[in-house]
């Protein structure tokens, strides 16, 4: 059996004014997801349990079949993953946003998705004044990741831990709105905020910054500390479930936990993580990685980004060139391996009105060998929501992706 996974981020929507009351799903053309409803089945799943927060890192370990309320630590150790980063008993990762702050409030968490170049330039400036730093028994290390997505790790000493029970927010959840409501708080708290506060300094009069608005972009104003939590303990994917896997994606997060199960990681060339990435290559090493694995997993993190932006045009299009580009490729080659099945969901949901991850269900659609047609004609919010395939938790969905039974 082969098996294909669609991941396209932050998908799933509401109805929109601009759209005649339609989803973004509903006003895309999607005959290939649309063709996976009508040869398969539609339902709908719960991916974020409470009392954790809706995002990425607890949608996805849900989505690959694991219950994020027994394995979930943090955001930043699995992105550690992918970075190469180990992660000791006693350290602490820490994501380490790099965000443009206006008159107090977070104009862009992504610091106008700041090069990857730039974006390390900054990083090692912070790494010159503030690597080796002693804080509460440990000491700092900053490392750069891709774009505005960094890490900073708090290498402990002894069993001290002083960030147990401190709460942090995700910067993209907080979109033009007063920053000083949303600092880390807790344990731990004041050691974020002060670093926050130095990174200020750093970046104040940067040559990055300077050359930047010079350009008419965003500067990087500062560091956004969140995502904390330790390393990782969970069971390999091909021991949970037996296929073995690969993982393809532009974001540190989603191939960081891709690994951690074991699958192996494919960069493609051209894959930005952003609306502008080459979506027809990742459809062609996802075809290719089939060749070479039982089970692919294709992310695209375009929809979600364009949702933070609040750009509907931009998320039917991200829609449209997943399907044309990646889905139809896909459900294509499969067929040629004998048994097969294939698997369209985002992780969360991301509305355009709010720009933010929000909980309740997803649509996802499953067709292939041994599943039935449910009668459905499209691949949307709506369906899903009239559908009686329901898996709440969500986690418990691969399970019956990989065997037609729950």
């Amino acid at each position: 059996m082969k098996y294909a996974i669609i991941i396209p981020d932050g998908c799933a929507d509401e109805p929109q004014e601009s759209l005649q009351g339609r989803t973004p799903l509903q006003a895309a053309h999607l005959p290939n997801m649309d063709a996976i409803a009508r040869q398969g089945v539609v339902g709908r799943a719960n991916n974020v349990p409470q009392p954790l927060t809706p995002a990425s890192d607890v949608a996805t370990l849900s989505l690959f079949g694991y219950d994020p309320l027994q394995v979930y630590t943090g955001r930043a150790p699995l992105e550690t993953v992918a970075m190469g980063i180990t992660l000791g008993p006693n350290d602490w990762a820490i994501r380490c946003n790099l965000i443009c702050v206006e008159n107090g409030e977070m104009r862009d968490f992504t610091a106008g998705h700041i090069s990857n170049a730039d974006g390390r330039e900054l990083i090692a400036a912070l790494k010159r004044e503030l690597d080796d730093l002693d804080m509460a028994g440990g000491t700092l290390e900053f490392h750069a990741g891709v774009s505005y997505r960094n890490i900073l790790v708090w290498r402990g000493r002894g069993d001290n831990a002083p960030f147990v029970g401190l709460k942090t927010q995700p910067p993209h959840d907080i979109p033009d709105r007063p920053i000083a409501s949303y600092l880390p708080t807790g344990e731990g708290g004041k050691i974020l905020c002060e670093l926050m506060d130095r990174s200020r300094a750093i970046f104040a009069d940067h040559p990055v910054n300077q050359a930047r608005q010079a350009r008419g972009e965003r500067p990087a104003t500062q560091i956004w500390l969140w995502g904390q939590g330790k390393a990782p303990q969970i069971r390999s994917f091909a021991e949970t479930y037996g296929p073995s896997g690969a993982i393809i994606s532009a974001v540190d997060l989603v191939r960081g936990v891709g690994m951690l199960l074991g699958w192996k990681r494919v960069d493609v060339p051209g894959a930005t993580g952003y609306l502008d990435t080459d979506y027809t290559a990742k459809g062609r090493y996802g075809v290719e990685a089939l060749k070479h694995h039982d089970l692919v997993c294709v992310h695209i993190e375009a929809p979600d980004e364009a949702s933070h932006e609040g750009r509907v045009e931009a998320k039917i299009e991200a829609l449209e060139r997943i399907d044309s580009e990646i889905v139809g490729p896909l459900l294509r080659a499969l067929p040629a391996y004998g048994d097969w099945r294939i698997l369209v969901s985002p992780d969360h949901r991301t509305p355009l009105r709010t720009r933010a991850h929000a909980y309740g269900p997803v649509p996802f659609a499953i067709a292939g060998t041994g599943i039935s047609s449910a009668g459905q004609t499209s691949y949307d919010e709506v369906v899903a929501d009239q559908a009686d395939l329901v898996f709440d938790p969500g986690w418990q969905l691969m399970a019956w992706f990989l065997n037609g039974r729950r």
